[in-house]
Order: C-alpha cells, then sequence, then structure tokens
C-alpha cells in the first residue's frame, strides 16, 4: 500500500530541485555517527549514491570535532542540489578550527586533514547559526 504521495514523485524531479536539511545532534559520542548515518540516508534517497563515502567521511570528522572539542551539541545542515552537496556543521565554541600539517605523529588532530584531502572546497562559515558561534562546512561536486 502506497501511503506517502511524495514517493510516487516521478525520480528526476528530486534531481532537479534543492533540498535543505537541518539536524540537531546531542555533544555526545553517539552524535558523529547519527548524523553520518543522516547523510548516508538522504544522499542515497536523492540519487547521490557516488558521494555517500565522501560525504560520510567528512561529516564524521566534523561532528567528532564538535564532541571532543566543544561542550554543546551539534548543529547540521545539508544542502543537496543537483551538483552540488553542501554540509555544514556548527558549534557552540568561538575558537576557530586550525588545520594540522600531515606530517605530525600523533594520533588524533587530523580530522580537519581529512576533510580538506577529501572534500572539493571547505571552510568556516562567515555567520551564526542562533547560539552556535561558528560552522565549518565542506561541498562536494555532485555532477550527474
Amino acid at each position: 500500500m502506497d501511503c506517502d504521495p511524495s514517493d510516487r514523485q516521478p525520480a528526476h524531479r528530486a534531481a532537479q530541485l534543492s533540498h535543505s536539511y537541518s539536524l540537531f545532534a546531542p555533544g555526545d559520542a553517539t552524535a558523529p555517527k547519527v548524523c553520518r548515518d543522516f547523510v548516508r540516508s538522504v544522499l542515497l534517497t536523492l540519487g547521490h549514491g557516488q558521494l555517500v563515502a565522501a560525504a560520510c567521511l567528512c561529516t564524521s570528522e566534523l561532528v567528532t570535532d564538535v564532541h571532543l572539542h566543544t561542550k554543546g551539541e551539534a548543529m547540521m545542515r545539508l544542502l543537496v542540489r543537483p551538483l552540488l552537496v553542501r554540509v555544514s556543521v556548527f558549534d557552540e565554541s568561538p575558537a576557530l578550527p586550525v588545520l594540522r600539517p600531515l606530517g605530525q605523529v600523533e594520533c588524533y588532530g587530523r580530522g580537519l586533514t581529512l576533510v580538506a584531502e577529501t572534500a572539493d572546497r571547505w571552510g568556516v562559515a562567515e555567520n551564526t547559526a542562533g547560539r552556535h558561534a561558528k560552522g565549518v562546512w565542506f561541498e562536494l561536486a555532485g555532477g550527474r
């Protein structure tokens, strides 16, 4: 039985639209997986399966940074367009992220470097989002 009329939209229609989602995640160890699974589900649903691995890696790294380096919740925004996926992760700390050189031998601190190497573009948001003091974003080209 078909209960949701939106399920009957032609598949090509979803590829023509912009979709925007927001998710609030608590500042605990479950947040990276919840956000990663959310991004995976949305991208697969909207026909961007080729971007799932890179998007999940980058999302996980940004949300993990919130969990490790701040005390508050993470707010994630996901924008999906036909040729672009953008994920922004906001937190309550005003401290800017630090991109560490690859030559270091520590077992931690490589998350932002992984984002920089994986994403097509990344940066720090120019504005805040409510009580969230800063945001870090990445983009992946979704050419289909």
